[in-house]
């Protein structure tokens, strides 16, 4: 075969089916990580924009009291010894709950002589509940800062518990197969667009740019 000649029939029906099959498992994976992060991606945009103008965004917790009394049985299990951050024994919890309506089972707690105090961080908002060793009485506090900065919270992961830090880690890679199935398919369709590869550099480019001269 002469330079420059046309490669055989047989060789050019191969590349074409192999770039046909390739083309396929590209577009199938771009379309599926884009279906799973569509929603995610959308909240995250979202909160991107309130985070990144939270001091303009108002917002005026609502700050709510609670009180109530631990019934006398479970005075003598509040009364005992404890470890440093040991949870409140599971029938204390659960009076506590019933009670004032939060629930501090499993959390750390911070044990003095005279106190039991738990941390109820969540986003959106934060509670603690203290109770009296002694007396059995519970105070409760809760704060609620609103909707945007329940969805704040989510977007960085804070006081969301594990089943949301696993959602953001699938959403994360989720994102990064769309972004990656996407730069393949822009290779594979440049040389019919010739735009393709200065929008990307641009892409690139901007962000960099901004960096250095503007962020010191």
């Amino acid at each position: 075969m002469s330079r420059g000649s046309a490669p055989p029939p047989v060789v050019a029906k191969r590349k074409r089916k192999w770039r046909g099959w390739w083309l396929k498992q590209l577009h199938t994976w771009h379309w599926i990580s884009a279906a799973l992060s569509l929603v995610g991606m959308l909240l995250f945009a979202i909160t991107g924009i309130t985070l990144n103008h939270a001091a303009t965004i108002g917002a005026k917790p609502v700050v709510a009291e609670k009180t109530g009394m631990l019934p006398a049985p479970l005075l003598r299990m509040l009364t005992a010894p404890h470890a440093a951050d040991a949870p409140l024994p599971t029938p204390v919890a659960k009076g506590v709950a019933a009670a004032i309506g939060l629930d501090p089972a499993g959390k750390p707690v911070e044990w003095s002589d005279t106190d039991a105090y738990v941390a109820l961080p969540r986003p959106g908002g934060d509670a603690w509940v203290s109770i009296a060793r002694a007396t059995g009485r519970i105070t409760a506090e809760t704060t609620d800062r609103g909707w945007i900065s329940y969805l704040n919270d989510l977007h960085k992961g804070r006081n969301a518990g594990a089943a949301w830090s696993w959602f953001i880690d699938i959403f994360a890679g989720a994102c990064i197969l769309f972004t990656l199935t996407g730069l393949l398919l822009l290779q594979l369709h440049a040389r019919h667009r010739p735009a393709t590869w200065p929008i990307v550099a641009a892409g690139l480019a901007i962000p960099v740019l901004l960096a250095i001269l503007f962020i010191h």
